[in-house]
């Protein structure tokens, strides 16, 4: 069997994805997700340029050792684009050899761990108000864990709150646009939410919150330490990661559980966070750590130390790594949670998928492959329109971070 095409397919169904096709000559095809919130051309020309070429005329069933020479070949090592576009690669060739195996993908991992995934969703809301209003729905949809991101006191737009009654869809600008912070107001506020929250709805539900990397480590630990109270699932990306010693100092002051990692694209991004036990749950995703095979070492590595998963799932990511995601956590044994920002009925037209949700959990299908496919011809439709993430300043105009 042999690699005689692949396709990179760029669509814009309400948001940009991009998607890799490679096709055998036993007319067996397998896709993967290589969309890069806010840089996607720069996933698609290394595809396009590098990648795809020497993909023509390999054995798609050598996984690993096509992982290895994309890896290792190319020198320059890691990095968000040639992990993504790695991936892309990685997790269309598990889609053809669960194909041509006639399973789901989680079967060729070893079979499942689970009856079903746990997931946890986004309430949100301006204010204190329409925040518990999005708690409350979110709990009559049957979510068992919900991520509560609220409004804040003084600052005009905060992340992970929508404009409007639409869906938070945070790359909302042709060029970057730039929101307000103030981190004083923000620490002052957040643990009068979490009180709300848990006086209105007890604590039959787990609770999580991002604070998308905007604190220092001290200020981080404070904040932690304030929401012990509250008993929340975890506290995700407290402070920028690419110090990993910071975590020892948040470590310090608080049990809060941590979590952190949906910007790495490697294990070396997160080995020492999980080696010395400074966090409870890893988030890499598999389209932006190099595919299945390389977050597999990931999840295993972070077994040996008590961090479970937590895959981002927002909907930068397509349903094609979404399928991909919950085979994975069917199987993983190490397994935590699974984020849940659905995306549109746009979305899943051009993106036919066999995982179902109810009431709160996942489970993948039994499709052969990932089950997840595209409609080229409805995906040719809406064309790429470029959209940035926005970028924050202080309230004294210093740049911080988004």
């Amino acid at each position: 069997m042999k690699i005689v095409d692949a396709k990179v397919i760029v669509t814009c169904p309400g948001r940009n994805f991009v998607t890799l096709k490679i096709t055998t000559d036993q007319g067996i095809y397998g896709i993967g997700d290589a969309t890069l919130n806010g840089r996607e051309k720069a996933v698609v020309s290394y595809l396009e340029d590098y990648l795809v070429p020497a993909l023509i005329g390999r054995d798609p069933h050598q996984i690993e050792d096509i992982w290895q020479f994309f890896y290792r070949g190319a020198y320059w090592r890691r990095g968000p684009v040639g992990m993504t576009a790695l991936a892309a690669i990685d997790v269309a060739l598990w889609d053809i050899k669960a194909k041509m195996a006639n399973m789901p993908l989680y079967q060729l991992l070893g079979g499942k761990s689970r009856e079903r995934i746990l997931t946890y969703t986004h309430a949100n809301g301006k204010d204190l108000d329409s925040t518990l209003d999005a708690v409350r729905k979110a709990k009559e949809k049957g979510y068992q864990a919900i991520r509560v991101q609220c409004g804040i006191p003084g600052i005009e737009k905060t992340y992970g709150v929508a404009k409007s009654e639409k869906s938070y869809e945070p790359a909302d600008s042709d060029l970057p646009s730039t929101e307000v912070w103030s981190t004083e107001k923000y620490l002052n506020f957040i643990p009068e939410v979490f009180a709300a929250v848990r006086k209105e709805f007890g604590r039959d539900i787990h609770l999580l919150h991002d604070v998308h990397h905007r604190l220092t480590p001290i200020e981080a630990a404070r904040l932690g330490k304030d929401l012990e109270p509250f008993h929340l699932f975890w506290m995700e990306d407290a402070v920028p990661a690419e110090n990993q010693e910071s975590f020892k100092l948040i470590r310090q002051h608080t049990t809060t559980p941590l979590a952190v990692g949906e910007v790495f694209n490697s294990i070396h991004d997160c080995r020492e966070l999980i080696q010395n036990q400074l966090i409870d749950y890893i988030r890499t995703t598999i389209v932006h750590a190099g595919g299945i095979s390389h977050v597999r070492r990931i999840a295993d590595f972070a077994s040996l130390f008590n961090v479970r998963t937590g895959f981002h799932g927002a909907t930068d990511l397509s349903p094609v790594c979404m399928g991909a995601a919950l085979h994975f956590d069917y199987w993983v044994p190490n397994f935590g949670i699974q984020e849940h920002m659905a995306h549109s009925t746009q979305m899943d037209e051009v993106f036919p998928h066999a995982y179902q949700f109810e009431r709160g959990f996942f489970t993948p299908g039994e499709a052969p492959g990932h089950g997840v496919d595209i409609d080229e011809k409805l995906a040719a439709k809406y064309p790429y329109k470029r959209a940035s993430l926005p970028v924050n300043r202080l309230e004294d105009g210093t740049l911080w971070h988004w």
